[in-house]
């Protein structure tokens, strides 16, 4: 199965609150919105890759619970960009000062943040390009370290404010730098 991308604009524009609804009514699927306000579909991942993204969430979990310094979030996880879009990393981490920022209601609903690390798995089913773009968009709004990881063609895509996209070969052990002091994964 593939993305499907649905141009609203046409006919509406979903507020944050009516997406919120929209994704509440609709939980079997998984969406995201561009800052275009083109609604995304996103397929369902296969077993390979989701125990792959587990892998990759437990051990920023693992590393996150010794270092104590921000809030872990799965694929599930939708945050509102500054520029409107509402996207969702396969992993992200958010430094606890700006999460604990936030009201309880805006933790209970979609965060509006961009997260300050962020790790995309690409799938089978995933063309690289709108991985690179969603990456982009990311970067664009303030995440401070992201990773692009390919299986596919085995290298993984580091994205940092303000510099040229990094691409290292597999194997790798990739380093959180000093926006993850201390944590390390090996692709």
């Amino acid at each position: 199965m593939n993305t499907v991308v649905l141009n609203l604009e046409p006919i509406a524009h979903l507020s944050d609150e009516q997406f919120y609804q929209l994704c509440l009514a609709n939980r079997d699927l998984s969406l995201e919105m561009n800052a275009a306000g083109e609604l995304i579909i996103v397929p369902p991942v296969g077993g390979e890759s989701g125990n792959q993204e587990a892998g990759l969430i437990a051990d920023l979990e693992i590393w996150n619970r010794q270092a104590k310094l921000g809030k872990v979030f799965s694929s599930s996880t939708i945050f509102i960009l500054s520029n409107g879009a509402k996207r969702s990393p396969d992993a992200a981490w958010v430094k606890l000062e700006r999460w604990e920022a936030l009201t309880p209601e805006q933790r209970q609903k979609f965060p509006p943040l961009v997260p300050d690390f962020a790790i995309e798995l690409r799938s089978q089913t995933d063309r690289l390009k709108p991985i690179q773009q969603k990456m982009q968009e990311y970067i664009e709004n303030g995440l401070r370290l992201g990773w692009l990881i390919n299986p596919q063609d085995a290298n993984v895509e580091i994205y940092r404010i303000g510099k040229a996209v990094e691409v290292i070969q597999m194997p790798a052990i990739l380093s959180g730098e000093n926006i993850l002091p201390g944590f390390e994964l090996q692709v």
